[in-house]
């Protein structure tokens, strides 16, 4: 008999068990003992190095030569993080590196990546339910043990129940001692549900628009056909990153080529709204719907909650969405009305009539908000609204004028909980404004050379510029010309991408931990509270 080949098969066999068993710990071990800044961190890391990987493996769409692998890995990150920092020109890409990116914003947006949170609240639940209902001990009253099945079809929960009598000497009841918990947890799972089909079917809707313009509007229809770009993957390419508010789109003018196509703009316009900063107001609405058309218990009591007691920031009373809605609109008539008084007869405007200024003022204002796409050169415009979209690129997306009692607004116990027991890591924490200080400071030593020799496309507006949008995961650029440079370069040719294009590689690193830094500012929005300004 033999006994060489039984053994290796055994060692093959256990080895196997063993992999398995090592990955099963892992896994439980990420999952539900890791916070949820580590989890994030993991998360966009992985989530750029794989599309690194994929781009890197694809072919580039032209003959010239490929982007650099820093030029790669940033692409990556931007289109991770829906930052739309862009280093290379979009045109270079092949149709199959562009429906890559466009899985990178996809799974990279703000609504599905708390869509998964979601998902992972609800197994740890269900996981913190499993060890209580087996390790609880019985009711000393009548001790008895039943499995109770929830109306989402969740795993059953073994509970400990006590029997009731009325006072009129009806039949016996069971009351469950987690009904609490139980609706928690099916009306987290519910929400999960709810934020995926929000996320698949606004999408949806807006991509069979813009391939309904695309087919009626034959001049847009024919860009696309002059650049070789494929109308469906334009169509999925620029909503799912519109709707991440990433900023991407296949042409390298982004949509200064499509200008005068007013009717795309405006389709694009609530997408751009749907997918950010009016999302907490859209989801509520969405729940009031669900809850009047399906008479289930947990859209009531998600429209009762809010955002610390199910543990999800897109769940905003009443009154903070319908503020939040205020404020939303208010910044963009500010913005519009800004735009309007100073650069109406802008250049990049020209040869518009006042429909068409009138939808392109409104779009290139929605998008500072943390949307990116453009339809003028911006850095044409006057200083003053550069400025004024720095502040509204820095701004959180859900920002708003909240004139309500402190005991009034979101309620703060967990909040205290945390901060009495980060207190001391929290007085080495610096604010935003003070990373970011830092990050410019950097930025400007790496680029000291480029600062002195063409001052004009490396000022330091412009370089603020470009650090706040990617902080903000916007995505706006002032660009680089040659035609600012004070020294005349030959060689020198205008590419359709970012300033940080230009940059060393130095400063392309320090972008990219600026674009992950901003794309996790929500767990340092209190940061340096130790300071004391006065």
């Amino acid at each position: 008999m033999d006994f060489s080949c039984y053994r290796k098969k055994y060692f093959g066999s256990n080895f196997w068990k063993m992999t398995k068993l090592f990955i099963s710990c892992c896994y439980r071990d990420l999952l539900f003992n890791t916070n949820a800044l580590f989890t994030y961190i993991l998360y966009f890391v992985c989530l750029s190095c794989v599309g690194f990987g994929i781009l890197k493996a694809l072919k580039p769409r032209t003959n010239q030569l490929a982007p650099r692998n820093i030029d790669l890995f940033y692409t990556s990150v931007s289109a991770a993080t829906v930052s739309s920092m862009s280093a290379v020109e979009m045109e270079v890409f092949s149709n199959s590196q562009l429906m890559s990116m466009t899985f990178l914003m996809f799974a990279g947006g703000e609504i599905f990546v708390s869509m998964l949170i979601l998902r992972l609240n609800a197994l740890k639940m269900a996981r913190t339910s499993r060890v209580e209902g087996k390790t609880e001990p019985p009711v000393s009253d009548s001790p008895s043990t039943t499995r109770y099945q929830t109306s989402s079809g969740f795993d059953q929960i073994e509970l400990n129940v006590v029997k009731v009598r009325d006072e009129m000497g009806s039949s016996p009841s069971h009351q469950s001692l987690n009904d609490e918990s139980v609706l928690k947890h099916d009306s987290i799972k519910f929400l999960s549900f709810v934020a995926l089909g929000y996320l698949l079917v606004v999408q949806v809707f807006g991509i069979a628009s813009v391939l309904i313009y695309l087919t009626l509007v034959t001049g847009a229809e024919n860009v696309l056909r002059n650049k070789g770009i494929k109308t469906f993957t334009f169509a999925l390419f620029t909503v799912v990153s519109t709707f991440s508010s990433c900023g991407f789109v296949p042409t390298n003018e982004n949509m200064i080529v499509f200008r005068k196509n007013s009717g795309l703009l405006l389709i694009l316009i609530p997408q751009i709204l749907l997918g950010n900063t009016l999302f907490p107001s859209a989801l509520r609405v969405v729940l009031w719907i669900v809850g009047t058309k399906n008479m289930r218990p947990e859209p009531k009591y998600l429209l009762e909650s809010n955002a610390s007691h199910i543990g999800y920031m897109h769940l905003l009373s009443s009154l903070q969405s319908l503020l939040l809605a205020a404020t939303v609109f208010g910044f963009l008539l500010i913005g519009f009305v800004l735009f309007s008084s100073m650069e109406w007869n802008t250049p990049g405007l020209e040869g518009l009539n006042t429909y068409q200024k009138v939808v392109c003022i409104l779009f290139l204002c929605t998008n500072a908000r943390h949307s990116g796409e453009s339809i003028v050169d911006l850095s044409t415009i006057a200083p003053a609204i550069l400025v004024f979209f720095v502040i509204m690129m820095y701004l959180p997306p859900y920002t708003s004028f909240l004139p309500v009692a402190k005991d009034e607004q979101i309620p703060s116990k967990c909040e205290a909980k945390e901060k009495k027991r980060n207190t001391v890591n929290q007085n080495f924490v610096f604010s935003q404004l003070s990373y970011l200080a830092i990050f410019i400071i950097l930025i400007c030593i790496t680029e000291r050379k480029s600062l002195k020799e063409d001052p004009l496309n490396f000022s330091v507006l412009n370089i603020t510029f470009e650090v706040i949008s990617a902080y903000g995961n916007v995505g706006f650029t002032t660009g680089y010309s040659c035609d600012r440079q004070l020294r005349a370069d030959p060689n020198c040719v205008n590419k359709w991408y970012g300033l940080s294009g230009k940059w060393s590689d130095e400063g392309k690193i320090i972008l990219i931990i600026v674009m992950f830094f901003g794309r996790l500012k929500q767990f340092n929005m209190k940061g340096g509270g130790a300071w004391m300004l006065s």
